[in-house]
């Protein structure tokens, strides 16, 4: 039995995928120390690891404290969460022994506590891959141009600040890729390469096992019965970008009173009595389990988050993917160019032109052969039972 210690950041998308993992490494005989921030302790430690935790808020600050406007900025960031990180997770496994590590890959300290501790790296990655062409090619873009009298103050504070972590810990950083991407000997890619941009430009060290779907403990409770033979649509924001009250009405207009029945979460950050007279043919709740729901629904309107984007097309339901922050826009832009789905812009987006996007999705075969076709590839992709082969295949060698 291995001992495997866990580093991960604090947002569903990036603790979703990696249950499954946790559960079948655990089933397999290892034995799994996960760091994670304390809202996810309950989720976690049902998969059988040994929890720790790290203090979100004072991460959160840190990171912000880099500047949010631009990519290096945010590089920035995440160096500065590293002397908050650091020492809470070596003051916590002080004494202990580990066998190899596992870091989420936009979690900025993973590849600097790999390098500390001297163990054999994993990087856990729930978006699509980066390996350094890609990354710098994202750099060198237009629109990641700063203005130069603003370059040279944050390129000079990237410099500082990653002289400093070399002195302090003794470590290697080498690029800003290396603190955005976390690269390691072997990444765990929780897509198939037909759906990553690009995907036979990354070698081998890169193995793409699908989503890694494992049943999700929720309290999320919906009555399939009202929706029995309906064909429903979905609508749902997600978990981090759904405060959109003028969303959450412009979808009441676009199909209220309509032949359409719509079922809509909206989280917990808006009260449902706040949306005021709600549409008849509507179902609204702050949950609903949404794996399940989606083996029901003909049309998953969303912000295009991986899991849920992945989700979806597991199950074979075309998506309107209505992108709100971070790589959204990337896998809308995905979405539109394999067919099975169409994106569009919050900022321009009107009720006639959502109710009509829904209906070209609909209404057009080709969406719905374009999502089996993915389906097909994302069924056979092995997901997280593959990933436990891979982390065992790469410890063997």
């Amino acid at each position: 039995m291995a001992r495997v210690l866990f580093i991960n950041g604090g947002s569903e998308g990036h603790i979703n995928p990696t249950i499954g993992v946790v559960q079948e490494l655990i089933s397999r005989g290892e034995e799994v120390v996960y760091f994670c921030i304390e809202a996810y302790r309950e989720r976690i430690e049902k998969t059988g690891a040994s929890v720790r935790t790290i203090d979100d808020q004072k991460i959160i600050n840190a990171f912000i404290s880099g500047g949010r406007n631009y990519l290096p900025e945010r590089i920035n960031g995440l160096l500065l969460t590293a002397d908050i990180i650091i020492p809470s997770v070596l003051e916590q496994i002080a004494g202990e022994h580990f066998d190899y590590i596992i870091h989420d890959s936009m979690f900025g300290c993973g590849r600097i506590l790999a390098q500390i501790l001297g163990l054999p790296a994993i990087n856990s990655c729930t978006s699509f891959a980066q390996n350094k062409a890609s990354f710098d090619k994202i750099l060198e873009h237009p629109s990641m141009k700063i203005p130069e009298e603003l370059a040279k103050p944050i390129y000079d504070r990237y410099h500082s600040l990653t002289a400093v972590l070399k002195e302090k810990y003794k470590v290697e950083i080498h690029s800003p890729y290396e603190v955005f991407c976390n690269p390691a000997p072997l990444t765990i890619v929780y897509t198939t390469r037909e759906f990553q941009p690009d995907g036979d430009a990354f070698d081998q060290t890169y193995k793409f096992v699908g989503p890694s779907l494992s049943s999700r403990d929720t309290q999320a409770h919906f009555d399939f019965s009202a929706i029995q033979g309906k064909n429903p649509i979905y609508i749902s924001l997600g978990t981090v970008f759904n405060q959109a009250m003028d969303f959450y009405k412009l979808c009441f207009e676009a199909f209220g009173n309509t032949d359409y029945t719509i079922v809509m979460s909206v989280g917990n950050k808006i009260p449902i009595s706040d949306l005021g007279e709600i549409p008849k043919n509507f179902i609204v709740q702050n949950y609903v389990p949404q794996t399940e729901l989606l083996k029901h629904i003909s049309l998953f309107i969303t912000h295009g988050g991986m899991n849920s984007t992945h989700e979806a097309l597991y199950y074979g339901v075309p998506l309107v993917v209505i992108p709100q922050s971070a790589d959204q826009p990337i896998v809308a832009g995905r979405i539109a160019s394999i067919g099975a789905g169409i994106a569009l812009q919050m900022q321009s987006l009107t009720a006639n032109g959502l109710r009509e996007a829904a209906e070209q999705v609909l209404n057009h075969p080709s969406y719905k052969k374009a999502v089996d076709n993915m389906k097909a590839s994302l069924q056979r992709s092995g997901g997280y039972r593959q990933a436990a082969d891979e982390i065992f295949g790469f410890l063997g060698r």
